[in-house]
């Protein structure tokens, strides 16, 4: 789970005629801005500029304390990083700021950095009370303190070096430790007050626990993948590395005619990458043809890709034009290349080398202007070595190689492909649901998807048929799927790991010093999780 993917509408729960909301499944409320901008001139009146800054500055704390803790339970994070700078994304989502990381430079040393805009604190302090002479944007500061602590582990305060409530373009923030701030937090620490309200958010939590079960039963998480943010072509998918590479080496190679070998487990999205390589190209308006090569019988396959003439077969009673000459001024993708009978091998060579095809029962070659993509889940240098396939073929075909990983292998694909695929089904079907709760996208994260982005869809499909509200749970799912729900995060990810690095070991042949070399890990430290894993043998 990535903090970019995290979107309100999965995260914010309400019925329509109004009752308990809910914000990451435990409940939140609504309030005026204005109203709360009241209430902080109140206290200010009531209580002085110091005592009011206290009170605001514990709410925020708690108040991000309490988000992190939500946040930690409700979603399958990637990893601690991820977990840590959502908490910036909430706050935008929140309606409070407006979010902007900053990088660490020589000038700011600080653990976390971030420049806010918007902030309502700044505008409503301005609106009530007028330019301040100080940074007041207290619970935002406290909110950061709190989410931060929490998620380290270890008291971090934040502070404001600059203010819009003073009249600066916008607010800036950074967040250190006590030591690291020294002298300059001193001032501020009253505000705080860590240690007991760390104490007294303990007992919160305790007595809080059973009622916020019972408002977990909606709870949203992720599936926002911010498409409209990335040029995702022909229905492709690229959040991982992985595919990201694919992607990038089809582009490239679309402005050439050189023949491309694509290769890839079942249901990886080859004829997707084939059909971007298409579209991208000077032949875009030409016929894109696609033919599975391992779907059509043996005796067939040569008439089907070249031709024949009439009377060359009993049953070829008039002349066809074959899938190359269907092809001409476009594509031809053949698609399980590696199940072509070994005599239509040898005539495909033909076919590549001269660009010119022969029907069966003719002895005139016409000339063919075609693009080649070829795709594959063999692996055909082992079966070149089985003398299956013909190795000057193998050359000839993979000009340029594309390698698929499998879906395993590239777990930040899952949620923006499953929330694609939701969208394309439920405008052909219709279905009430449009979104993934937190049980159905911890059961989506946990699974392996043997049957890769195929497989994925499948289930998505099921979960639309028998979904019954406008959200599809883990039950929705089909029931192998649906089981992982149950299961502890860091289960599901530790099987998400294993998964990857057990295909990476096997695209490197079981080589593990080069699988150690792919993974950016020591090879000591791959020994010893395959030792874990029952896998050193």
């Amino acid at each position: 789970m990535r903090a970019a993917d995290l979107r309100l509408d999965t995260l914010l729960d309400f019925a329509p005629d109004g009752g308990v909301i809910t914000f990451a499944g435990r409940r939140a409320l609504l309030f005026d801005a204005v109203a709360l901008g009241l209430l902080r001139t109140q206290l200010i009146e009531l209580l002085g500029l110091t005592a009011a800054r206290g009170v605001l500055t514990r709410f925020g704390y708690a108040h991000g304390w309490r988000t992190a803790e939500a946040m930690r339970e409700a979603l399958p994070w990637a990893d601690a990083r991820e977990w840590r700078i959502a908490g910036g994304r909430l706050h935008r989502l929140q309606g409070l700021v407006t979010f902007e990381p900053v990088d660490p430079d020589d000038e700011c040393d600080a653990f976390a950095a971030a420049r806010w805009v918007d902030s309502f604190e700044a505008e409503q302090h301005r609106l009530h009370l007028g330019p301040a002479d100080e940074p007041v944007c207290w619970s935002l500061t406290g909110f950061a303190s709190g989410y931060l602590s929490h998620v380290h582990g270890e008291p971090l305060y934040a502070l404001e070096t600059r203010c819009a409530g003073c009249g600066a373009p916008d607010c800036r923030m950074e967040a250190r430790t006590r030591a690291d701030w020294g002298a300059r937090i001193e001032p501020w620490l009253a505000d705080y007050d860590a240690a007991g309200l760390d104490a007294a958010l303990a007992a919160v939590q305790r007595r809080l626990h059973d009622a916020e079960a019972a408002l977990a039963r909606t709870r949203r998480a992720v599936e926002e993948s911010a498409a409209a943010e990335q040029d995702e072509p022909a229905g492709i998918v690229a959040r991982s590395p992985q595919m990201q590479r694919a992607v990038q080496l089809a582009r490239r190679v679309a402005h050439v005619d050189s023949t491309v070998l694509v290769t890839g487990p079942s249901g990886s999205g080859k004829e997707r990458i084939a059909r971007l390589i298409h579209d991208r190209s000077r032949r875009a308006d030409g016929p894109f043809v696609a033919v599975n090569c391992g779907a059509i019988p043996a005796a067939l396959v040569e008439s089907e890709l070249f031709g024949h003439a009439r009377g060359a077969f009993t049953g070829a009673s008039t002349d066809r034009v074959g899938l190359f000459e269907a092809a001409d001024g476009g594509t031809l993708l053949l698609d399980e290349v590696g199940e072509l009978p070994p005599a239509v091998q040898v005539k495909l060579l033909r076919v590549l080398q001269e660009r010119r095809v022969r029907r069966v029962g003719e002895a005139v070659d016409r000339p063919i202007d075609v693009r080649i993509v070829a795709a594959t889940h063999r692996d055909l240098e082992a079966a070149i070595g089985e003398g299956a396939f013909r190795e000057d073929l193998f050359y000839r075909l993979r000009v340029v190689r594309i390698a698929l990983a499998p879906l395993a292998e590239r777990p930040a694909d899952v949620l923006p492909l499953a929330r694609r695929f939701l969208a394309e089904l439920n405008a052909e079907m219709g279905c009430p649901a449009e979104r993934f709760d937190h049980g159905a996208v911890a059961a989506l994260m946990g699974w392996r998807w043997p049957g890769n982005v195929r497989e994925l869809r499948n289930a998505v499909e099921h979960a639309l048929v028998m979904a019954q509200g406008p959200a599809i749970t883990a039950a929705d799912l089909p029931p192998e799927v649906a089981a992982t729900a149950t299961r502890p995060v860091s289960e599901r990810l530790a099987d998400v790991e294993r998964a990857h690095v057990e295909a990476v070991l096997a695209a490197a042949g079981g080589n593990r010093t080069e699988a150690a070399r792919r993974l950016d890990v020591g090879v000591s430290t791959l020994y010893r999780k395959l030792k874990a894993w029952g896998g050193d043998r």
